[in-house]
């Protein structure tokens, strides 16, 4: 419980700095039930309105799975990214407060 607490607000002030909503982007990508190469994501985002690199995307999934700690890594060919199911919903419902808060 406690655990999960922790991660809710680490996510909460992740998406509290997002100025330009790329961040919020990145996690509703990485909710959609699919894994995700850092080249899709950068694709994704692209096709959304924002100029990201992959060299960007790359550095922003490797903080969002390090420093958050909600996003799981498959390995393989390519490296695959996507949020680990239990914290689906506390994502979620960051995600939700945070365009509450705009």
């Amino acid at each position: 419980m406690a655990v999960s607490m922790e991660v809710e607000r680490r996510v909460r002030d992740y998406l509290r700095r997002d100025e330009s909503g790329l961040r919020r982007e990145l996690l509703l990508i990485l909710l959609d039930g699919k894994k995700h190469t850092s080249e899709e994501v950068c694709e994704i985002l692209r096709n959304r309105g924002f100029g990201v690199t992959r060299k960007k995307v790359s550095a922003m999934l490797g903080v969002v799975s390090s420093k958050l700690g909600i996003v799981k890594t498959e390995l393989g060919e390519r490296k695959r990214y996507y949020i680990k199911p239990e914290y689906a919903e506390l994502v979620e419902n960051a995600i939700k407060a945070s365009l509450q808060s705009l």
